[in-house]
């Protein structure tokens, strides 16, 4: 006679013992909130370098991943408005530095 794994369990546990209780494992945090989450925090690290420099690039990066990131419900509501409007102020700036100078770059000399 052959035991398998769940026969030995059976077999040497005390016919007076319950049977153990299947404890369910703890739900692991969903991956889709972590990540806008993330999106979150980078749309405002993105805004916030792109008032710098690569206002052009930046700017609409962090206007994309704060949409994206309030889309998927993210816990950090108030970083992803900062990054969205830290976005639109990029595009602002570059608008004003394209009207002033004419050009898309920056001088910050007389």
């Amino acid at each position: 006679m052959t035991l398998t794994l769940t026969d030995r369990a059976r077999t040497s546990a005390p016919a007076s013992a319950p049977a153990p209780e299947a404890v369910p494992a703890p739900a692991p945090r969903r991956a889709a909130g972590r990540e806008a989450d993330g999106l979150a925090v980078a749309s405002f690290v993105l805004g916030l370098v792109g008032l710098l420099a690569f206002n052009l690039l930046l700017g609409p990066t962090a206007i994309v991943m704060a949409l994206l990131s309030l889309a998927r419900r993210t816990r950090r509501p108030g970083r992803a408005y900062l990054g969205l409007a830290l976005g639109v102020a990029d595009l602002v700036v570059l608008a004003v530095l394209v009207t002033v100078n004419g050009t898309v770059s920056w001088n910050l000399g007389g």
